[in-house]
C-alpha cells in the first residue's frame, strides 16, 4: 500500500513541498513525466475513438423550391383534397382505378402537388420493407442509434429556417408557430432520447420477496418489430419525427401514416430521416411513410405484422382504430384531444400571465391538442381578464408568411390560416348559439383576407361565457377561440375544469403554489402545468383520460410502450443454491396430508406476522419433510 501512495504522491514528494530542506536533485523524474505523457496519449486516443462513434454525420438533402417565399404556382379556387378532379391544370398523368390527393397551401390556395394515394398492396409492401430492415436494426447498440439522432439534431438546427418554411407552406402556420411547435419541441425530444433513452431501455433489476432471496430478476425491454404511428396534420415535422425517432431508438421499424392534408411536407421530413439513416450506414427502409384515404387505412391498422399503434387525432377515428386493432390484439396508444382548462386562482396577477395565456390559446391558430381551450377565472377578476384579452385579440393580424410583401420582406403575422374551412360553419354556429345564450363575443367568424382570397382564415375570437353547459364549453374547438368563464369558489372552479368528457391536459395559475398544487391534484386529466403552459409535453409521459384516450407516449413510459417487457429470472449463486422440488411434493404425491402439511408450514414460515408463528411453521415444515 505504501508503494501505491508513494506513486500517487510522487510529484509532491519529489518537489519536497513540506520540507525546509531542498536537495539539488529534487524534481519530477523522467519516469513520472513519461507516464503522464502516455496517460495523456491514451486519453486522447479514447476521446478520438469516442468522437468517431458519436459525432454527427452530414448527409445530402435537397431543398424544395416550394418553400421559397417567391415561389408561385396555380391558385386553386376553393381548394380541397380532391381539387384535381375538377381542375385539369393540376391533374397528373392519372392511373385508372387509383385515387390521388391534392396538396395546397391553405394560407393562399397555391397548388403544391397532386400525389397518388397508397392502396392496400402498397401499404403491405411498405410494412414488409420495414420488417426486413428491422431484422438488422434490432441488433444495433444505443451508440449507433444515438448517432442517427445526433446527426438529425445537427441538421435541423442548421436548417431550421428551411424546416419552418416547409411546415408553413403546407399548413398555413406562422414562422414563430413553426419554430416553437415544430423545431424547438423536436430538438428537446431528441436531446432527451440521446441523454436518457438508454437508461429507460437498458435491463432493469427488480426486487423480489424473501422466498426468492437466491434469485436475481431483470426486466429486458426488447424491440417489438414493426410499429405504426398514425398522426394528425397540425405539426407535420414534429408529429412525424417524434414517433419515428422513439420507435427506432427502441429498436423497431416504423410505418408512419400522416394526414392527407400534409403529405407534401411530411414526405420531405421523413426523407430527411431516411437520408440520415443511410449516411450512418443503416437501411433507410427501416422508416416507411404511408398516405392513403381512410378506406385503405385498415391495411395498416389490421395488419398482423404491426405490433403497436400510436394514434394522434380525433375521437371518432381513434375509436375505429381501436376496433381494428382487436383483429390481432395489437396494443394501441390513443391521444384524442381535449378541452384543456386554465384555472386562474383568486388574486392572480393577470398582467404577469396574460402573454402566456395568449400563446396557449392562439399558438398554431388554436390547432393544438394541448392548447388552452377555456380560462376559468374568479368573478372578481372576470371583467378585467375579459377586457385585457379583448384589447389584445382585436390587434391580432391574420395572414400568410409564405408570400413576401410589396416591400420584399415577410409581413408580420400573428395568426396563420387553419388547415381547411370544413369546420367553419360548425364553429360559427357554436358561437352564435353561445351569443344567443348571453355570451359576450369578439369577432367570431371566418375571415376573407384581402390579399389571400383562397386562404382559410378564422378571426381570433373571444367568448365570455355565462354557463358551462353551453355546447361551445363542452366541445373541443381546435380553433383560435378563447373562452372565459367565471367562478365564485375554488371548488366550483375545479368542477368547471372537470365538467367535460375530456381529460388531456390543464394548467393552474395562482400566487400560492401550495394551493395551485392542491387544485392540480383534483383535476381529472393526464397532465397539469402549474404557473406555466404545456411544459409537460416534452420529456414526460404524454396522454390523457376519459374521452381523451389512453396510454402514453413520451418519457420512459412512452418509450417502453414500444417494447416487449421481458422478465428474466436466474440464480445469484447457481453453484450453491438452486430451486429443487422436495420429495414430499414430487409427483406422484405420496401423501396428500403430508404434502399439504409441508406447504402450510412453508407459507407460515415465510408470511406469518410473528416470529413465533414463523418458527412454528419452520418446525412443521421440517417434520413433514422427514415423514
Amino acid at each position: 500500500m505504501h508503494k501505491i501512495l508513494y506513486f500517487i504522491l510522487h510529484p509532491f514528494l519529489s518537489f519536497n513541498l513540506w520540507s525546509d530542506e531542498h536537495r539539488e536533485d529534487e524534481g519530477i523524474d523522467v519516469f513520472y513525466a513519461l507516464f503522464l505523457c502516455v496517460a495523456a496519449g491514451i486519453w486522447l486516443v479514447v476521446q478520438r475513438e469516442r468522437r468517431s462513434k458519436n459525432s454527427p454525420i452530414p448527409f445530402h438533402f435537397s431543398a424544395p423550391k416550394e418553400a421559397d417565399p417567391n415561389w408561385s404556382a396555380v391558385k386553386i379556387e376553393r381548394p380541397t383534397l380532391e381539387s384535381h378532379l375538377e381542375d385539369v391544370n393540376i391533374q397528373p398523368m392519372m392511373l385508372p382505378d387509383r385515387r390521388y390527393i391534392t396538396c395546397f397551401d391553405p394560407s393562399n390556395g397555391l397548388h403544391l402537388a397532386t400525389v397518388i394515394a397508397d392502396n392496400e398492396e402498397e401499404i403491405a409492401a411498405k410494412i414488409q420493407k420495414a420488417s426486413e430492415a428491422q431484422n438488422e436494426w434490432m441488433y444495433t447498440d444505443f451508440i449507433q442509434r444515438r448517432r442517427v439522432i445526433r446527426s438529425l439534431q445537427k441538421w435541423i438546427v442548421e436548417n431550421q429556417d428551411l424546416c419552418a418554411r416547409v411546415a408553413c407552406r403546407d399548413t398555413g402556420k406562422t414562422l414563430i408557430d413553426a419554430a416553437l411547435g415544430e423545431i424547438l419541441v423536436t430538438c428537446c425530444k431528441m436531446e432527451w432520447l440521446m441523454n436518457h433513452g438508454e437508461e429507460a431501455l437498458r435491463p432493469e433489476p427488480r426486487k423480489s420477496n424473501f422466498i426468492q432471496f437466491y434469485k436475481k430478476s431483470e426486466v429486458h425491454y426488447d424491440p417489438l418489430g414493426v410499429v405504426a404511428a398514425i398522426v394528425s396534420w397540425n405539426y407535420p415535422l414534429h408529429n412525424a419525427w417524434s414517433p419515428i425517432l422513439a420507435s427506432i431508438f427502441a429498436g423497431n421499424g416504423v410505418v408512419l401514416k400522416c394526414s392527407e392534408n400534409v403529405i407534401w411536407s411530411t414526405s420531405w421530413f421523413v426523407n430527411i430521416i431516411k437520408n440520415s439513416l443511410e449516411a450512418c450506414g443503416h437501411d433507410p427502409e427501416l422508416v416507411q411513410l404511408v398516405c392513403c384515404w381512410p378506406e385503405q387505412a385498415a391495411a395498416l391498422t389490421k395488419s398482423p405484422y404491426i405490433k403497436h399503434i400510436t394514434f394522434i387525432g380525433s375521437e371518432t377515428v381513434g375509436r375505429q382504430i381501436a376496433r381494428d386493432a382487436t383483429e390481432h390484439l395489437t396494443p394501441v396508444t390513443l391521444e384524442l384531444g381535449g378541452k384543456d382548462p386554465a384555472v386562474i386562482l383568486p388574486d392572480t396577477n393577470l398582467n404577469q400571465w396574460i402573454s402566456t395565456w395568449m400563446r396557449g390559446i392562439f399558438q398554431n391558430a388554436g390547432q393544438n391538442c394541448i392548447g388552452i381551450e377555456k380560462l376559468i377565472v374568479h368573478v372578481d377578476q372576470y371583467d378585467d381578464l375579459y377586457d385585457m384579452l379583448k384589447e389584445r385579440i382585436e390587434k391580432l393580424r391574420c395572414g400568410s408568411v409564405t408570400l413576401p410583401s410589396d416591400q420584399g420582406y415577410l409581413s408580420p403575422v400573428d395568426v396563420g390560416a387553419m388547415i381547411s374551412d370544413n369546420r367553419f360553419d360548425a364553429l360559427e354556429a357554436l358561437i352564435k348559439q353561445a351569443e344567443e345564450d348571453g355570451a359576450k363575443i369578439v369577432n367570431g367568424k371566418r375571415y376573407h383576407h384581402v390579399y389571400h382570397d383562397e386562404g382559410t382564415y378564422f378571426l381570433p375570437t373571444l367568448v365570455g361565457l355565462t354557463k358551462n353547459s353551453a355546447a361551445i364549453a363542452q366541445q373541443e374547438l381546435f380553433a383560435p377561440i378563447a373562452l372565459v368563464m367565471g367562478y365564485e369558489t375554488v371548488k366550483e372552479a375545479v368542477e368547471l375544469a372537470n365538467g367535460t368528457r375530456y381529460g388531456l391536459g390543464a394548467s393552474v395559475f395562482g400566487p400560492d403554489q401550495k394551493q395551485c398544487l392542491e387544485v392540480a391534484k383534483a383535476l381529472e386529466c393526464g397532465m397539469v402545468a402549474v404557473n406555466d403552459f404545456a411544459v409537460f409535453y416534452v420529456n414526460l409521459p404524454f396522454g390523457g383520460t376519459k374521452a381523451s384516450g389512453y396510454g402514453r407516449f413520451g418519457g420512459p413510459e412512452g418509450l417502453r410502450a414500444l417494447t416487449n417487457p421481458k422478465v428474466i429470472v436466474y440464480d445469484w449463486w447457481p453453484a450453491l443454491i438452486q430451486t429443487s422440488i422436495p420429495k414430499v411434493l414430487d409427483y406422484p404425491i405420496r401423501s396428500l396430508g403430508t404434502s399439504f402439511e409441508f406447504t402450510s408450514g412453508l407459507i407460515r414460515f415465510f408470511y406469518a406476522d410473528t416470529w413465533r408463528a414463523r418458527i412454528q411453521g419452520l418446525i412443521t415444515l421440517i417434520q413433514a419433510q422427514r415423514k
